[in-house]
Order: structure tokens, then C-alpha cells, then sequence
């Protein structure tokens, strides 16, 4: 039954659209200056769009979602219509990926109106949610509950920020679904006034495209989705699955410092340097870097070296640089790089459409024993990624029933890489199986989470195709990639005495999906 729907799925897929072209939107959104002097500078207008805070409610409390737009520079004639995106998170701002399009090859994203916005409760968006912004402060208890006190310590935390974020945000928590999401992305479609939109989702972005297209059939002429969420893990089950793919992930990451011994100096086996890197643990555990960076900081640091690999030589020059010259600096620009105080809006986002959007267990006896289980076959993330979710333990807003996800006819290019531990590849298998008109391109063997558009010619010149002609690469018959790409080369780190580090504009993507 698989095989025959994809050779069906073949046939439609490489049948380019002959549906008129679009229309260019009318004018019903007041566009204007732009706070934001990068989209400023690009070229971009903004807006706020009134929606309904509660759908059920469609003429009572109004909140606002912030709009950025890039306009096409081709013809009219060329025109393809809006093109919105989503960062991921859930929690991340969208209104810079506005400026998207610019990295699509051979100018095929000129010919699109590029969306960017920033989801309910998010970054610009009215209001917007925070709870306890110190939260990430350092240094933190330590994440391994290895005493009861520990336990107490994580679940009064949890409980605290739970109860901070009810009393702040309470009328917007029960509407803080990616349902509520995806009806606000037809809000902007409808102010738009097109008929259907475009989508460009990453990671939790994904899962965003899967609800508006099952909710909203027909709606999407054609999508991108890259690093996709397995729809039917949401979100307990799915937590636990990434703790044992950034577990290989991180591994992976080790041999390849040990191979580079000579420059790191940190063990010539990736045992040697797993080892190296919970000693470092234990250190900081004693005595926190700076007074800030212990054992937590530490792993939410090291943990974006199972996210990129384009991170990897600033980690290992980060971890070097402590172990051989305690670097107090180097360690405490990471942590701040990775998860510093004083901002929570994406975490609050995050716990209040994760909380909302399913039931999670709500007994703590429960957690223990899968935490526990999992923890004994990946201790990095294990533990971490728990106490990230454990306020939805104690969530006030009541939570929703799974999304049964139905991709209808919907067009959509699906992208991942086969060992990617924040959304795991069976996830994309799984969506391809349920978007019967979409193509999948593998990256066997790539590690890195949501990397299209970064320089991938194989990758990138497919998406530039399908936006420009609508034609997908043919589904293949059975469960699998349609097309498989290499992934980018792992770094060298021939300047990893002087490592690059991340820029604004590469963290504006690197957007977890879950999990710190």
C-alpha cells in the first residue's frame, strides 16, 4: 500500500502546478518603518496585525502579531506571491528571516514577498510573554538529581516559574497553542489578501506547517520544511527520543576533537575527550567558572555542538582554552552565547505552547522513571532537557488533544539531515508518509539541525527549483528519501587557535526546537 501511494505521489510530484499565477496582495496592512535597524537596512517594512486572542471569541480581546515584509524585486509577471516563515523554537522571532529569501540560489527568492513574524507572545508581538528572566542565571543546581534535595530544588524552581508565568500571562496561556499559531498565519494571509501563501518552516517551524495544512487544506500552494517534528511524538515522547540523539550526536562530536589532538589537546580517542569533558563537570561543580559557569552552564554550552557543526572548532577552542589555560572568560562568553540571563521570552513561549498543546504526565513519579531510564543510555542531555520541560508539571492553562496531522494535497519540499538529534530523522519519514504530494532529500551521515540555505549547493539548488517552477524531486517508491545530498564536510580547524565565533546572524537561526 506505501509503495503504490508513492508511485502515485511520483507521478503528481513531478507535474509542475497549473494553477494561475498569484495575485500581488492588496493593501490592507499600514506597513511602515522598522525598529529593527538589520531589516531596516534591508529593505524591510513592518507592521502589527490585530488578531483575536481567542478564536472561540473571534470579536472580543484583540492581540497583535508583529509583521516584517521584503517585497519582490522581479516583474509582476515574475511574481510568486508571499512567502512566510517561521524560525522554530517554538519561541523563536521570525520577523529577521524576512530577509530569507536573499540566500535562496540563482535569485529564486526574489520573485516571492517574504513574511516574516514573530508568533504570539513573542520578541515584538502584543503582549508579549516573559516570567522570570533571570531564570538561566548561573550558577545553577546542578541538573543530575542525585540527591532529594536536588529534586526538591528542580521541582521548586519548575513549580515557581509555572506559577510566575500564570500570574503574568494568564488571559494569553490558554491560547497559546500552535493551533492558535496556525490560525494566526491565516489572519496574516487573510490581512494579505491571497487566496494561499508560501511557507518556509524550520524545526518546531515544521510542525507549525503540518497544523496550518491540516487545519487550513488547500491553503499552502508550496512549503519548505527542514529538520521536521514526528507529529505523532508531541512533546513528552519526542523529549525523550532527542536526549538519545544529541547522546550520538555528542559522541560524534568528540572523535572528531580526538582527531584533531594535536590542535585541542583533549584525548586522542572520543572516549578520552567524553571523559576529559565530564571531568570538566565536575570541576565546575566544585568551583563555578567566574562564579557563574558550573556543571549546567557548561552543558547547555557544549550541548550547540550537537545542534551545528558549522560551532564545532569555537566549542573545542572554548573547551581547550579551560582545560589548558582556564580561560574564565572564553567559558563565561560561552554560556552567555548559549543561554545567558536575562531575557525568558523564548522559554516562556516555549513551555506555554508545549504545555498547552498536549498533556503532559502529571505525575512526577513518572518522569523519574523514563528520565532515569533514558539518562542510563544518554547522560549528556538527559537530565537537562527534563528540568527545561518541568514546568508544564505545573502548568495552570489546560492542555489540548494531539493534532492528528493530515498533509492533504499540500506541496511541500522536506529537507533533513539522517543523524540530526534535535528532530530526528524517523520524524521526516514519517511526515513524508503523511504528505502524500511532498519529496524528501535526505543528507545521510549530516548532523546538523535545520541547515538549508547555509551553503549546500545539492540542497539549496533543489529549493531554488521547486520555488521557481513548483516541481518537486519525484518520490521513489517505499518509506525513504526521494533524494540524497552530502552533507556540508565536518570543519578543519586550521584556524582553530583563532576561531570564528558565531555571528548575529548565524544565532538568529540556531533556534532549538525543544530542549535547552
Amino acid at each position: 500500500m506505501i509503495a503504490a501511494a508513492a508511485l502515485i505521489g511520483a507521478a503528481v510530484a513531478a507535474i509542475a502546478p497549473a494553477a494561475a499565477a498569484p495575485k500581488a496582495p492588496r493593501a490592507a496592512i499600514g506597513w511602515g518603518r522598522c525598529d529593527d535597524h538589520g531589516l531596516r537596512n534591508a529593505g524591510a517594512r513592518c507592521a502589527m496585525l490585530d488578531v483575536p486572542l481567542d478564536y472561540a471569541n473571534p470579536g472580543g480581546t484583540k492581540i497583535q502579531i508583529a509583521l516584517s515584509r521584503i517585497k519582490h524585486t522581479t516583474s509582476d509577471a515574475k511574481y510568486q506571491g508571499v512567502m512566510l516563515v517561521n524560525p522554530g523554537g517554538p519561541g523563536g522571532s521570525g520577523l529577521g528571516l524576512a530577509t530569507l529569501g536573499q540566500y535562496v540560489p540563482n535569485h529564486a527568492g526574489d520573485a516571492y514577498d517574504w513574511i516574516g513574524f514573530d508568533p504570539r507572545g513573542v520578541g515584538s508581538s502584543e503582549p508579549s510573554i516573559s516570567c522570570v528572566p533571570n531564570y538561566f542565571h548561573g550558577d545553577r543546581p546542578p541538573y543530575i538529581p542525585k540527591t532529594h534535595d536536588l529534586v526538591a530544588t528542580w521541582l521548586g524552581r519548575s513549580k515557581h516559574y509555572a506559577n510566575r508565568c500564570n500570574a503574568d500571562a494568564s488571559s494569553l496561556l490558554p491560547h497559546m497553542t500552535t493551533i492558535d499559531a496556525a490560525k494566526d498565519m491565516d489572519s496574516i494571509r487573510q490581512a494579505l489578501g491571497v487566496a494561499r501563501i508560501n511557507y518556509f518552516g524550520f524545526s518546531y517551524g515544521t510542525y507549525l506547517g503540518q497544523v496550518y495544512a491540516t487545519l487550513f487544506p488547500g491553503k499552502i500552494r508550496r512549503a519548505v520544511f527542514d529538520a521536521n517534528v514526528d507529529p505523532r511524538n508531541v512533546w513528552y515522547q519526542a523529549n525523550l527520543n532527542q536526549d538519545v540523539a544529541f547522546q550520538r550526536t555528542l559522541e560524534i562530536w568528540f572523535r572528531w576533537v580526538a582527531r584533531y589532538d594535536d590542535v585541542y589537546g583533549l584525548g586522542k580517542t572520543g572516549k578520552a575527550v567524553e571523559k576529559r569533558y565530564y571531568a570538566v563537570a565536575r570541576q565546575l561543580t566544585r568551583k563555578p567558572a567566574g562564579g557563574v559557569v558550573g556543571p549546567d552552564e557548561w552543558n547547555d554550552a557544549i550541548l550547540y555542538a550537537g545542534y551545528y557543526q558549522s560551532v564545532w572548532t569555537y566549542l573545542a577552542d572554548v573547551f581547550s582554552s579551560w582545560v589548558h589555560h582556564h580561560s574564565v572568560k572564553k567559558l563565561v562568553g560561552a554560556y552567555e552565547w548559549a543561554d545567558g540571563p536575562g531575557d525568558d521570552n523564548g522559554f516562556a513561549v516555549y513551555n506555554a505552547v508545549q504545555c498547552t498543546d498536549v498533556q503532559w504526565p502529571p505525575s512526577w513519579s513518572t518522569w523519574r522513571q523514563d528520565n532515569w531510564a533514558t539518562y542510563a543510555k544518554a547522560p549528556f542531555e538527559t537530565w537537562g532537557n527534563a528540568w527545561y520541560n518541568a514546568p508544564c508539571l505545573y502548568w495552570a492553562a489546560p492542555a489540548g488533544v494531539p493534532t492528528v496531522v493530515d498533509g492533504g494535497s499540500a506541496r511541500v519540499l522536506l529537507i533533513d539531515e539522517t543523524l540530526d538529534a534535535a528532530t530526528p530523522y524517523p520524524g521526516s519519514l514519517y511526515v513524508r508518509h503523511v504528505f502524500g504530494s511532498s519529496s524528501l532529500i535526505a543528507e545521510p551521515g549530516g548532523t546538523t539541525h535545520a541547515g538549508s540555505l547555509f551553503g549546500n549547493g545539492c540542497v539549496d539548488n533543489r529549493i531554488a527549483k521547486f520555488l521557481s517552477s513548483g516541481v518537486l524531486p519525484p518520490r521513489q517508491p517505499g518509506y525513504g528519501a526521494d533524494v540524497k545530498c552530502k552533507p556540508l564536510p565536518k570543519p578543519v580547524p586550521e584556524t582553530a587557535r583563532r576561531p570564528l565565533r558565531p555571528g548575529p546572524s548565524l544565532r538568529a537561526r540556531l533556534i532549538p526546537i525543544y530542549g535547552p
